[in-house]
């Protein structure tokens, strides 16, 4: 690339002021959900890459604290700090607060970037609780920190700078999101497409909260993307790889064939991950279904492989990524899900036509592989869609033809059906018995339905409990979107009612994978369900209850107690009873901060210390402690067996802080000072001194109706409530829906007027994508990584 002009302050150009950002948040960045919250760092990162594209910077580090801020470092050129020619401020602080402002306007500073509209920085920082700036530029290292959008710094020289690169870490404004804590494998998916896309940049990645980090770094750039991503298949040819510059867009791509029936197709712009395609991936599937054709068309091939191929043909077991990097994109949207430059179709096609030709003529031998394999998926397409017409000629989709083991309802009506798809013949046989036969149909399947995931179209038509499912609901089935017939669909309540075991959880995603892959428009209109059947059974004499989950268990237990026993604190001036309501409300307080400090320890902050700090008089922040509390907190800590100092940590980039506790007994723990501003610890905080404030101390009785026992610790009061609360009743754990009669069936899962049911929706389709292939598909690592990643979460493991 040619070197651009000087990057300084008359590089920021200005189209229009910060406003509206924190009022219409979802304008700018999509949504305030988690996909709008991992959006903001995407904002921060790509800045980096836009650096990374002019050849200026070759490592980015992003680092996730422990209270959910997030630090993103590179060693670019720096943000410019001279003053603004028009603003009269520093160009990092109009970067930083005003909307549109930014490099990439000029077409000079930045000959290709992801950020289009200059609203990406400003808008972390508008929604941001708090934003730091550092720069290093020109042998000076500058800061400057914004709260909410606002400066509450100046820009400051703060020390001399070897090297040059930018620094931000920011805290996204709990005002503003739903939810404030980032997923790191979310983010860790799009670091490693950067990677892969940016040959030798490297992209460190680490998670303080998890002790997780990755490096990425791929020298071998979008062909060696392709050959990863085909690692768990065996790939039938060589992968072939192509890049060009036509007309200042620069294209790359891809592509290798493995022995799987499932296209992966993965396309970008300017780095930008474009999920629902656009001009470039059209261009690709034109030159990819015109360049087998013409070969076919034109080599001395046997008969049986002569055939006029689809694109869905050629794109059976295919997995491909297409990038484009073009000076001026047109997305769709500041979130960028698809590329809009139509002439980028043409030059794409163009260009990946003329190699794959050129591939095709060096390696006929792999070219011949190719050819059998699309001409394959093209008869096993047609052989689909013959039998499926089959079906369709007999009637198997209409009323007369329905499968013999469906009980139908009575009504004709879609909007009032429900069909229960149940797990085996016995609960099968209950659910008939119990449900209601005027609006109600159920279809029993006998065992584990067929994983579509690794099956052809046409094979799966073949399976017996597919095709009675298929034929069941009367909307037939297709390849195509357009062959689903939504206005025959028998059921507006699809309802997946399987056991609460390890087969049954493996039923229902073995359903939900057919319905993700065959009928994603069931999905879209809310027809999907799962049913809810109760996990416990309560019961004493003649009394019986059905619990729904492990929350409502414990609920149950101590509303059933709380009337039989009190709770008396004796380690205060005054004792005080808690007894029914009361006594429900501090049990609540105590299992909360029980989970809180299972989270701290996680972390490696021990119960006695973590509890120690939540007792301190003032609930500590990280600013708190240059404030003179840090001595405070000190002589508290050293009444209390330990010592406590801070370190502050400068690796030439960051300038961190911890504080130090040691126990005397050799046992050190290190905590970031981010921790104090943590969600953790501000909840914990305040419900331990609510319990503190009621109960006055952590000595108690626990008296009931004939005997009194004393207890100290309110974990230890936990449990012997909850010991007491066991007593007397039996308990019933459901494994199978067969070991409910029907009445019980009825009252508990099906009555419309007491169920409860899961609507099955799709938030992130492409997620989605990656997940069932990953977990479904024909590939043993991606689940080995995936079971490794989450071992630590299992809360019930059935074996």
């Amino acid at each position: 690339m040619t070197q651009p002009k000087q990057y300084n302050a008359e590089s920021i150009t200005i189209l229009e002021g910060l406003s509206a950002v924190r009022k219409r948040p979802a304008m700018y960045i999509g949504s305030t959900d988690a996909r709008g919250l991992h959006h903001l760092v995407y904002e921060v990162v790509d800045n980096s890459i836009d650096e990374a594209m002019a050849g200026y910077c070759d490592t980015i580090i992003v680092n996730l604290h422990i209270d959910n801020s997030v630090t993103v470092m590179d060693n670019g050129r720096g943000i410019p700090v001279d003053m603004h020619p028009k603003e009269n401020r520093p160009a990092v602080e109009v970067v930083m607060t005003v909307l549109h402002a930014g490099g990439k306007f000029d077409n000079d500073s930045y000959k290709v970037s992801g950020g289009l509209h200059g609203v990406g920085v400003s808008c972390v920082n508008a929604l941001s609780e708090y934003l730091e700036v550092t720069v290093r530029r020109d042998g000076k290292k500058w800061f400057q920190k914004y709260e909410r959008g606002v400066p509450a710094t100046q820009l400051k020289n703060i020390d001399d700078a070897v090297d040059s690169g930018t620094m931000i870490r920011f805290r996204p404004d709990e005002e503003i999101f739903e939810t404030n804590q980032f997923q790191y494998d979310v983010l860790r998916k799009r670091f490693e497409e950067l990677a892969y896309l940016n040959p030798g940049l490297t992209i460190d990645f680490r998670d303080e909260r998890t002790q997780r980090s990755d490096v990425f770094k791929f020298d071998g750039g979008i062909g060696q993307f392709v050959a990863d991503l085909n690692s768990g298949s065996t790939g039938i040819h060589q992968t072939i790889s192509g890049s060009a510059e036509v007309d200042s867009i620069s294209i790359d791509f891809g592509m290798q064939y493995n022995t799987s029936y499932k296209e992966v197709m993965l396309t970008f712009a300017n780095n930008i991950r474009t999920k629902e395609g656009g001009t470039h991936l059209m261009g690709f599937k034109s030159a990819l279904t015109r360049a087998i054709n013409a070969y076919i068309q034109n080599s001395d091939l046997p008969k049986k492989l002569k055939a006029k191929l689809s694109g869905d043909d050629v794109r059976e077991g295919l997995t491909a990524v297409v990038s484009v990097k073009l000076p001026a994109p047109q997305f769709e949207g500041q979130t960028k899900t698809k590329l809009g430059n139509s002439e980028v179709s043409g030059l794409v096609s163009g260009m990946v036509y003329d190699k794959l030709n050129t591939f095709f003529v060096e390696n006929p031998k792999d070219a011949r592989a190719i050819i059998e394999k699309v001409v394959d998926a093209h008869r096993a397409r047609e052989a689909a869609r013959k039998a499926k017409d089959l079906v369709r000629r007999k009637g198997a989709l209409s009323d007369n033809s329905l499968p013999g083991k469906l009980a139908d309802c009575q009504t004709k009506k879609p909007e009032e059906s429900e069909l229960f798809i149940v797990e085996g013949d016995s609960a099968g046989g209950s659910a008939k018995q119990g449900r209601d036969p005027r609006i109600q149909a159920i279809l029993p399947l006998r065992g584990k339905i067929l994983n579509v995931e690794r099956t052809r179209f046409d094979k799966m038509l073949g399976n017996k409990e597919i095709k009675a499912l298929i034929t069941a609901m009367g909307a037939g089935i297709g390849q195509g979107e357009d062959e689903i017939e939504l206005d025959k669909l028998r059921y507006h309540k699809i309802v997946i009612m399987t056991d609460a075991d390890v087969d049954g959880a493996h039923i229902r995603t073995l359903l939900l994978t057919f319905f993700f892959r065959h009928y994603p428009q069931l999905i879209e209109h809310g027809y999907l369900y799962i049913a809810q059947p109760p996990l416990f059974r309560v019961h004493k004499g003649k009394f019986e209850k059905y619990i729904k989950d492990e929350g409502e268990y414990a609920g149950y237990l101590l509303e059933r107690i709380a009337g039989d026993i009190e709770v008396h604190s004796i380690g205060c001036d005054e004792p005080r009873v808690f007894r029914t309501a009361t006594l429900v409300r501090l049990m609540n307080k105590i299992n909360f901060l029980r989970d809180k400090t299972l989270e701290a320890e996680q972390l490696g902050i021990g119960e006695d210390l973590f509890h120690k700090l939540l007792a301190f008089d003032v609930k500590l922040t990280p600013a708190s402690l240059d404030n003179g509390e840090f001595e405070t907190l000190k002589a508290y800590i050293g009444e209390r067996g330990y010592s406590a100092e801070l370190e502050l940590s400068d690796d030439g980039l960051e300038s961190r802080r911890y504080v130090i506790f040691d126990n005397g007994k050799g046992h050190r723990t290190r905590i970031g000072v981010e921790f104090f501003n943590s969600k953790i610890f501000k909840q914990s905080y305040d419900r331990f001194a609510a319990v503190m404030d009621q109960c006055g101390s952590h000595d108690f009785q626990l008296v009931k109706k004939d005997t009194t026992d004393t207890i100290s610790g309110i974990f230890n009061l936990l449990d012997a409530v909850f010991a007491e609360a066991h007593k007397g009743i039996n308990i019933q754990r459901y494994k199978g829906l067969g070991e409910m009669n029907p009445e019980q069936l009825w009252q508990t899962t099906m009555n419309p007027e007491q169920r409860t049911m899961l609507q099955v929706t799709v938030d992130d389709a492409a997620e989605a994508d990656e997940l069932f292939s990953d977990l479904m598909g024909d590939q043993v690592e991606p689940r080995r990584q995936f079971i490794e990643r989450n071992a630590l979460a299992v809360g019930d493991l059935d074996i």
